[in-house]
């Protein structure tokens, strides 16, 4: 079976990356990481990805003079690799509208909220304050807007009396876990396209919100 080569880029511990290693290590995967790339020396999830023989980059983001520049050096390493897919594993950077546009409808991200609810930061945070009765997560195409691309698939969970921000962000991060992996396998199927501006799977519209699974 081919699959899909997959770089996986983080700033962090990479929970979301090891849920994906997890996944390729089944012989039915449709995909293989074949690198991670993080823009913090440090970060967690490059030991995970060493301790898989995955090779990984580090790419520090703070000798660039701009965000331009760094965005620039970042398409060529990630390009070195000749990816099928980007997935956004917990990158903490906003992305160039040129970075994006190079690989429209072939990056991916998760992000812990409902979208479109609360994109951007202290999503929890903000679905506690409102008082919602459930959060989650979603997975999305990245396009220019932040958080704005169309949403994949989404999974929720929750929100229970006496819920602290930690307590809910654990929660929601068990869903992201599966959902994620799913969404990466549909994309490796070519169940999950991009067409102008739209996202389908299977050749069907996704609803707003995205295929819920959960």
């Amino acid at each position: 079976m081919k699959k899909i080569r997959t770089v996986v880029l983080i700033s962090g511990s990479g929970s979301n990356l090891q849920a994906l290693i997890d996944a390729c290590s089944y012989p039915d995967y449709p995909a293989q990481i074949v690198a991670v790339i993080s823009n913090r020396p440090g970060a967690f999830g490059l030991n995970r990805a060493q301790q898989h023989g995955i090779p990984t980059a580090v790419l520090d983001h703070r000798p660039f003079a701009t965000r331009e520049a760094f965005d620039a050096e970042l398409q060529r390493v990630i390009d070195c690799y000749a990816p099928d897919l980007v997935v956004l594993a917990g990158f903490m950077r906003i992305l160039t509208p040129t970075l994006v546009s190079h690989y429209l409808g072939r990056m991916l991200n998760i992000h812990p909220s409902l979208l479109p609810l609360y994109p951007g930061l202290h999503t929890h945070q903000r679905a506690l304050e409102a008082g919602d009765s459930e959060h989650g997560a979603t997975v999305h195409f990245v396009t220019p807007e932040l958080d704005g691309g169309p949403p994949l698939v989404h999974a929720s969970v929750p929100i229970e009396a006496g819920d602290t921000e930690e307590i809910l962000a654990k929660r929601v991060l068990t869903r992201e876990h599966m959902i994620y992996p799913l969404a990466v396998r549909w994309f490796a199927e070519g169940k999950l396209v991009l067409k102008d501006g739209k996202a389908f799977f299977e050749d069907r519209p996704i609803p707003a919100g995205g295929v819920r699974v959960i």
